[in-house]
């Protein structure tokens, strides 16, 4: 029999030895667990091989990372600490733990050897350490969460990370798309605030690919000269992490070193802050969100054209826009803590219209706010539309009024002529027949006035440019005005001849309107005047009458769509359907004119100005000879629209 013994295995060894013995690989998975560690902590082989290691306490997670990184970029490390049986009591051990490559030389996973402590005193005194730096750390953290504002926050983070993890300077970098920038620091260059570099070459980038939480490097396994840390003097080692809000990376925690060494409660206490910070961080970025929501919200408000009032339970106001206060004259500061100015609809029903003291109408509808039991009252100024609703109504009153009376003489007349004809005798069927031809012909100047009004009011008018003589046209109007002036005196103050460019037809149809509203207005023996002005690039025409006049403050409303200076029911004695001047400042304005009227002592000028002629004799005379020369009376069915 041989006297030689076959060599120990390594295998052997380790099922042999008195201390736990585990071994992990680079993803953290265990593939060595002696019979040991089966002893010490309860769990089999066959039960914890291929898994993560089940003895490490959740409070204790930070501290197994943190050493693990240690050791895998420097040398290995002797901790005391707590570990977990299966049972779930825990046992005070000392860890020592160790790098294990590869044939290359390259990192495979660690080794870790454990056995209980026997010197209690010192882990005793490491866990008080670091029970105190955990308060601390606690401190800080409520510190930090007080702030709400984004840049502070990250500027407190980085206060607080060189007190904590003894680092001589720091930085927060942020995380932007396929770069990042340093957006806080402490103990650096200010020039290094907001510089920016490629994710890819970057530390953050290296640590993103690893898959891990926290990265070390230092001089002794890389260069370190080509990162913008190296602006700090004697940098030895960076130690960074991850920080990740709403389960997304969002930024890195660099703590640099320079003066002393870095260990594991260093790199604990680093990943501690980072979690933190990421919940503080993110705290901030929801509480920056809601405030530009809230002021992005006001800003609506505060350009709504509508009123927009919050009322709280009570039906008292809390907020109050700046259109609220310009429909109803009232404040914020008047309104607050009391009751709308207005009446109140239900609540998601019907809305109300109300007629303010100022005479505005408001149409006001109301909401309720479920989660904070309040009230959105929103109104707005429906003044044009209740005008707009009352010329309605005043147009098929007056339309009606107007048709009345001639479609009634033509019903008799015509009547009169089928039953009685032959008994009338020539000289009556002559009458009957021309009064029914001047009450179609009444007819027909209202529908065509109607429609003309219809025409400017779309903007389809259309008016001609020619040059004509406007003195020639006034006479014109003036003489065939005067059969109807037996009452009335009506003279022209000019003479001669004044050349003008502009639409002959429209500028006759003005005049004639303005003549009849001077004569329809004017009592019995009352002068119409009719003048014009010369200016140095205009013409102005006044026609004056000794009439009614118009009441103050309604030289413009008189321009409007079926206004009526006075009550309404003052002048149901005159005809007309209150458009007349309406068309006559669109047809003046059409050719580049402006037409107003102004209140006499006794009666009322209106005033027409038009664009002054200042061409060559000789070119007015070439085309005078295309000047319509006769407006075949004052019928306004001769103009073309």
């Amino acid at each position: 029999m041989s006297s030689e013994r076959a060599p120990l295995s390594a295998e052997a060894v380790l099922a042999s030895s008195a201390d736990a013995v585990i071994g992990i690989d680079g993803e953290l998975r265990v593939t060595l667990w002696n019979p040991a560690a089966e002893r010490m902590f309860g769990w089999t082989a066959a039960e914890v091989l291929g898994g993560g290691l089940p003895i490490i306490p959740r409070e204790l997670r930070p501290e197994y990372s943190a050493v693990l990184e240690q050791v895998r970029a420097g040398t290995p490390l002797t901790i005391f600490t707590r570990r977990l049986r299966k049972d779930g009591t825990a046992v005070d051990v000392r860890v020592s733990t160790s790098c294990v490559h590869d044939d290359q030389g390259r990192h495979a996973g660690w080794a870790l050897v454990l056995y209980p402590s026997e010197k209690e005193g010192q882990a005793q005194t490491s866990a008080m350490e670091r029970a105190r730096l955990v308060r601390r750390l606690t401190d800080v953290v409520a510190d930090i969460n007080a702030d709400l504002s984004l840049k502070s926050v990250l500027d407190r983070i980085i206060s607080s990370l060189t007190e904590l993890t003894g680092a001589d300077a720091g930085g927060f970098v942020l995380l932007n798309e396929n770069r990042v920038k340093l957006v806080s620091l402490t103990h650096l260059s200010e020039e290094l605030h907001g510089v920016s570099a490629s994710l890819e070459s970057s530390l953050f980038g290296e640590l993103l690919r690893s898959g891990k939480s926290v990265l070390l490097a230092n001089s002794d396994t890389r260069s370190l000269e080509d990162l913008i840390w190296a602006d700090l003097p004697g940098l030895h080692t960076i130690a960074l992490c991850v920080s990740n809000v709403r389960g997304r990376p969002y930024g890195a925690l660099y703590a640099l070193y320079s003066q002393r060494k870095v260990g594991h409660v260093e790199l604990e206490l680093l990943e501690l802050l980072t979690a933190h910070a990421g919940v503080a961080i993110g705290n901030a970025m929801a509480y920056e969100e809601l405030k530009l929501q809230r002021l992005r919200e006001q800003a609506v408000v505060d350009s709504s054209a509508d009123g927009i009032a919050v009322l709280d339970s009570h039906g008292r106001v809390r907020k109050w826009n700046r259109s609220a206060a310009e429909l109803t004259g009232y404040s914020f500061e008047m309104m607050e803590g009391r009751h709308p100015p207005f009446p109140i609809p239900d609540a998601h029903g019907e809305p109300v219209k109300h007629r303010n003291e100022g005479g505005r109408w408001l149409e006001i509808l109301m909401a309720r706010i479920p989660d904070t039991d309040e009230w959105v009252v929103d109104f707005r100024d429906i003044s044009a539309q209740k005008a707009l609703e009352e010329e309605r109504e005043f147009f098929l009153a007056s339309t009606g009024h107007e048709l009345r009376t001639p479609v009634t003489v033509i019903q008799g007349y015509a009547a009169l002529l089928s039953r009685k004809g032959e008994r009338l005798g020539p000289e009556g069927r002559q009458e009957a027949s021309e009064i029914i031809l001047d009450r179609a012909r009444s007819l027909a100047k209202l529908v065509e006035r109607l429609r003309l009004g219809s025409d400017v009011a779309s903007g389809e008018m259309t008016v001609d440019r020619v040059p004509f003589d406007l003195v020639e046209l006034l006479g014109q109007s003036v003489t065939a005005f005067r059969p109807l002036a037996e009452l009335q005196d009506l003279t022209l103050d000019t003479d001669g001849t004044l050349w003008t460019v502009g639409d002959p037809l429209v500028t006759g149809m003005v005049i004639d309107q303005l003549l009849e509203n001077a004569l329809k207005f004017s009592p019995s023996g009352g002068t119409v005047r009719v003048k014009v002005v010369e200016g140095e690039d205009t013409v102005t025409i006044h026609v004056d009458d000794e009439g009614i006049g118009i009441d103050p403050g309604d030289e413009e409303r008189i321009f409007e769509r079926f206004f009526q200076s006075g009550e309404r029911g003052d002048r149901r004695g005159y005809s007309g359907l209150g458009i007349g001047l309406y068309i006559v400042r669109q047809l003046v304005r059409e050719q580049g004119g402006e037409v107003t009227a102004h209140r006499l002592e006794n009666g009322t000028r209106m005033r027409v100005t038009l664009p002054r002629h200042r061409g060559e004799e000789s070119e007015l005379g070439a085309v005078v000879s295309e000047t319509p020369q006769g407006r075949g009376g004052t019928e306004v069915s001769s103009v073309k629209a």
